[in-house]
């Protein structure tokens, strides 16, 4: 369905919406640069820019490479310059942010943007109608550009390299080597450029006229987001010359940029890789929900080792234990992809020290960090949803149980970063002052912004639900002596959670148990004693908490983190590191949080269709594309207050795992 005019795409029915982005929009630079697009092709490599095509991101680039897949990630190609050659000279298509100006303003020959099956641009130069579209081919770390025209058309191509950390900026000091190495195969050329020692060459092939070498930087591009988040924001870009490439009306003109020096292409070879593309990218069924699944698609990547794993977000995040273990459900079992839902476990798995899974492997290849308390206690969620979607029982028997059992054990006698359970009470104690070892572990000057160390809230119900599982499981598997001994330590937590972390003033549950008191703000970690397999609290207080969380922090794109009116609520996320940390936590809309309110509203008021539809209603405003942020994907968090501007990472693993898992629970049958 064509969007209106102001360039919304919209779902309709049959096929998913390609996400057509009108002409209106994409010629309002304010509003096309608002809007990202990404591609991934699961190494952690990928592609990510803007529909107006400026970069307003140091992580924006046409191939953003992983050398040590998925982490060690280079920007190398950073774009291609093109423009439309003419009998009056050259029209560009390209646009860059300088300062005070945009130029070239390519956007305004836009007349028409798409997602699907990958990001597509069209132009209109004069009676010429230039059709651009890019993608990567799974497991290769290569991009592909294709040019299409309806006439016979002549494009200049100037490609611009950062070849430097995602995380970093280039700058003209830098020793660079322009040098371009050129080669001719069979009518294609291929140019290899190495402009940064330490750093692997990049391959770029194309069919086109012989490279016109001219070195020169483009100084001073901004990346305006960089700007917006209190960082540097200003780079040099190298470009070592161009080539002219010509578009005939039956046959596309195309480059292809790589980091295999052995890769040889033709044009026949190239649309093979486009027709594969659209294969593999045809969807099927209720729209939103397949669009839902191709961005689940984008966080799914191999290791170097070949192990599977699963980002937690782009642009910049690698995979993180906690969010892996809250997307699994999602990302994994709702496709049916249970094989690798396993191996996803046992990777992390592999790492246990001392009890606890890694919290997450860094961007450079090292040691893995394990300064979390929820992180394994998820894992055991995961592997419970995992067997509920029919995983085979054996890796419980022979991999987790075993493994599972070592947990607890670590956990009673205590483990890295003071997390022990309190032998008086049976409740999880985690870290101490100067940890944050819970989701919440934003910080500002090295201090934590939520202090949480003690006994938080979700923790416990997470231990609590873990032990439960663990007396289940003894039981299937023979163990009695294993379920009575779970069984007694679910009991004794149980027995303490209520009193301890009742909040008689608020008819509510603290959020944590601090060793100087209870923090008694409204925080939606409470959810978690309502939602999980096995919830604490009787039925009036689950009630109760229910209504206060959905009273005081339920929005139309998720939970906030507080309560309005509270000191600390901060519903913005503006300003520098220091201050968007310092709000990370206080007030912004998490849209994960939205799994675990849906799964304790149908708890405490049934799964019946009425019920249903209301749950289905708060899904409504996430179901349909944004006017910014990342096309076809979910952000990772929302401003607090109307219009809810999606802020923080553009593409989210457990914002859309969540979203996915919690649509499969309210599509089910009423029992």
């Amino acid at each position: 369905m064509k969007p209106s005019s102001g360039g919304r795409a919209s779902d309709g029915p049959g096929a998913p919406s390609p996400l057509l982005i009108g002409r209106e929009t994409c010629t309002d630079y304010a509003r096309s640069s608002e809007l990202e697009w990404l591609e991934a092709d699961g190494t952690g490599a990928f592609a990510m820019g803007t529909v107006a095509g400026a970069n307003t991101r140091r992580y924006h680039g046409l191939l953003v490479a992983s050398l040590h897949p998925p982490v060690d990630r280079v920007v190398t190609l950073s774009r291609l310059e093109e423009a439309v050659l003419g009998p009056s000279g050259e029209t560009p298509l390209s646009t860059n942010q300088y300062p005070g100006t945009l130029y070239p303003t390519g956007f305004q020959k836009l007349v028409e943007f798409r997602l699907e099956p990958c990001p597509t641009w069209t132009f209109q130069v004069g009676e010429a109608r230039i059709e651009r579209r890019l993608f990567l081919v799974p497991q290769r770390q290569m991009l592909v550009v294709l040019y299409r025209a309806r006439q016979a058309t002549s494009l200049r191509l100037r490609p611009l390299f950062a070849f430097r950390d995602y995380h970093g900026l280039a700058h003209r000091g830098d020793a660079v080597d322009t040098t371009v190495r050129e080669e001719t195969d069979g009518g294609v050329r291929r140019l290899t450029f190495h402009p940064r020692t330490g750093l692997p060459p990049l391959f770029l092939h194309h069919p086109g006229e012989a490279f016109e070498s001219a070195p020169e930087w483009h100084e001073n591009v901004e990346y305006l987001r960089e700007l917006d988040r209190g960082l540097d924001f200003r780079e040099d870009l190298l470009l070592p010359g161009s080539f002219r490439l010509d578009i005939g009306t039956e046959t596309p003109g195309w480059a292809v940029a790589t980091l295999d020096g052995d890769v040889r292409l033709d044009t026949s070879t190239v649309q093979e890789l486009e027709r594969e593309l659209e294969v593999r990218r045809r969807r099927s069924g209720e729209p939103v929900q397949a669009r839902w699944r191709a961005a689940a698609e984008q966080f799914l990547v191999t290791r170097a080792d070949g192990s599977p794993t699963l980002l937690a977000g782009y642009p910049w995040f690698t995979d993180w234990g906690r969010d892996t273990m809250i997307s699994i459900p999602g990302l994994l079992l709702v496709p049916g992809k249970l094989g690798v839902a396993r191996r996803v476990l046992e990777g992390f798995l592999a790492h246990l020290d001392g009890g606890l899974v890694p919290n997450r492997f860094p961007d450079q290849s090292g040691p893995a960090e394990y300064n979390t308390v929820d992180a394994t206690l998820w894992m055991f969620q995961a592997v419970h949803a995992f067997l509920a979607a029919g995983g085979e029982t054996d890796f419980l028997k022979d991999v987790f149980y075993p493994a599972a059992q070592g947990v607890v054990d670590a956990h009673l006698r205590g483990t890295h970063h003071g997390i022990r359970v309190d032998s008086s009470d049976g409740l999880l104690v985690a870290g101490g002052p100067g940890s944050n070892l819970t989701w919440m572990d934003a910080r500002v000057n090295g201090q934590p912004v939520t202090p949480r160390h003690g006994k938080p809230v979700e923790v416990n119900a997470l231990f609590y639900n873990a032990l439960r599982l663990m007396e289940r499981w003894a039981g299937e598997l023979g163990d009695a002596p294993g379920a009575a001994r779970y069984g007694a330590l679910a009991a004794k937590t149980e027995a303490s959670f209520a009193s301890a972390f009742w909040n008689p003033a608020r008819d509510c549950l603290y959020d944590v148990l601090l060793p100087e008191g209870p923090d008694g703000r409204i925080r939606p970690n409470q959810l978690l004693a309502l939602s999980l397999a096995f919830p604490l609290l009787d039925e009036q207080r689950r009630r109760s908490v229910l209504d206060r969380v959905e009273t005081e922090l339920l929005t139309p794109v998720g939970l906030r983190t507080l309560a309005p009116g509270d000191p600390g609520y901060t519903p913005l996320y503006r300003g520098g590191p220091a201050e968007r940390d310092a709000a990370y936590h206080q007030g912004l809309v998490w849209t994960w949080l939205l799994g675990p309110f849906v799964d304790a509203y149908l708890r405490v008021h049934g799964k019946s269709q009425e019920r249903r539809r209301h749950c289905r209603l708060l899904l409504r405003e996430l179901e349909r594309p944004f006017d910014v942020g990342c096309l076809g994907s979910v952000s990772e968090c929302f401003e607090a207050e109307p219009p809810f501007r999606p802020v923080g990472a553009p593409a989210q693993a457990w914002s859309v795992a969540e979203l996915l898992r919690v649509r499969t629970v309210l599509e089910e049958k009423e029992p």
